[in-house]
């Protein structure tokens, strides 16, 4: 590879400021590429762009658009966005490209692949691969969602919401569950399951969930599993195992980590395992945001799934709060409409159980009439057993209700795939 081989290129990238577009954004920058794009409302993530020397348009038109520029766009964006030009291609396509150029460890599932994306670029890193990594999420370790790295590998986090991880190139595929979440991307998990069918039949090399394994796959578990304040004991291939992530699926999630950097020889096996013990984790995942005035600590995560609230939950019980206050903001009306008995459930599980209004993303409310948080309210109220259940749309009401009841050994929990964080941030302040 030359130093620059995209010098004298320039890309485009329609919805810039999301998580993925962000981070390839910045790949692309380092390859030598001019690069530019669009997104709908300032963020933290468009300024870090621009100091890298990428020119960030706020608002679409088709004038943003560079004469000669390839391209791509987010899945968020709406079909008639003005910058989607004839030439236009979807964002997987610029992700072909960019495993195209290095060996490949891809980490699939409906739940935890951030983390353990996350978990490999950390190991590696520590190790001394230098590997390249490409996540929906910012890397504690670096603060980045993305880097090209000087070392042979790129770990990338593989999005089953688009199909966009059919695109990638892949040398070693993590499959880490199987469950049926964008249901406006799949009728049924017939459908999910051959796509995730598919990404496993184009790499050479597969670390599987044990209940999903099948002949020449390598499976991946914790063994002698011991959860304790804060983290978790295990042993893997006679290394012993220390995290600093709380909860039997961060478990799972490092040793399907440690598995496929060991299928993929990647780095020394002592190094990683030695790397490991200080994962801090990913951003908005299990993210300690500080405490609030009188004292109540406020844990931030990305769960948006019933699977995930539910291990978020139970995760928080192994630091042993006084009470554990667990507030939820729904993402996106279609998911709200089919799981929203399945969410009240999982939320239930909490001492006191907060319910905030849905978090559209790309829909629309006028589509789904009768379709709120409250739905997920009155689920979790049914499955309480009589402990306390707020239904709370709005931040501010959250805010005022909350503040004032939050004591010293309380542990809140801010959960969802919206902007629900500020609200964790507000608390703290």
């Amino acid at each position: 590879m030359t130093e620059a081989p995209w010098a004298g290129r320039k890309i485009h990238l329609v919805g810039i400021g999301g998580a993925g577009m962000s981070g390839w954004a910045r790949v692309a920058t380092q390859l030598g590429a001019t690069v530019s794009g669009s997104d709908r409302a300032e963020s933290p993530a468009l300024d870090k762009l621009r100091a890298l020397g990428v020119t960030v348009f706020v608002g679409h038109d088709a004038a943003n658009v560079p004469d000669g520029a390839d391209v791509f766009v987010s899945t968020a964006i709406a079909a008639d966005n003005p910058e989607r030009v004839a030439r236009a291609l979807p964002r997987a396509e610029l992700l072909r490209e960019l495993t195209q150029r290095k060996r490949v460890i891809a980490v699939a599932g409906a739940h935890g692949k951030t983390t353990t994306t996350s978990m490999v670029a950390h190991a590696l890193l520590g190790a001394g691969a230098q590997p390249g990594y490409l996540i929906g999420g910012a890397l504690r370790t670096t603060g980045e969602n993305a880097d090209w790295g000087a070392g042979e590998w790129l770990v990338v986090e593989a999005d089953e919401s688009d199909r966009s991880m059919l695109a990638l190139d892949v040398d070693v595929a993590v499959v880490l569950n199987i469950e049926l979440d964008h249901h406006a991307t799949y009728g049924s998990l017939t459908q999910l399951n051959e796509v995730f069918d598919s990404f496993r039949a184009a790499a050479p090399a597969r670390v599987v969930a044990p209940e999903l394994a099948r002949d020449g796959d390598t499976a991946f578990a914790p063994e002698d599993l011991v959860l304790e304040p804060g983290g978790s004991r295990f042993t893997w291939r006679g290394h012993e195992i220390v995290l600093q992530v709380p909860g039997a699926h961060n478990a799972r999630n490092a040793a399907a980590a440690l598995e496929a950097i060991r299928v993929a020889d990647a780095a020394d096996l002592d190094a990683v395992v030695a790397a490991l013990a200080t994962f801090a984790g990913a951003g908005r995942r299990f993210e300690r945001l500080g405490e609030t005035a009188r004292g109540a600590l406020v844990v931030d995560d990305y769960a948006h799934h019933p699977t995930e609230v539910a291990a978020t939950i139970a995760a928080a019980r192994s630091l042993e709060p006084r009470r554990l206050i667990a507030v939820f903001q729904p993402h996106l009306f279609s998911r709200t409409q089919e799981l929203h008995r399945e969410f009240g459930a999982a939320l239930a599980q909490a001492d006191v159980a907060v319910a905030l209004d849905v978090y559209p993303a790309r829909e629309r409310a006028e589509d789904f009439p009768g379709v709120s948080g409250k739905l997920i309210a009155e689920a979790a109220a049914d499955a309480a057993g009589g402990r306390t259940v707020y239904w709370l749309p709005t931040f501010d009401e959250a805010s005022a209700v909350l503040g004032p009841r939050l004591r010293a050994g309380d542990l809140v929990l801010v959960m969802g795939a919206g902007d629900v964080d500020s609200l964790g941030r507000a608390l703290v302040r």
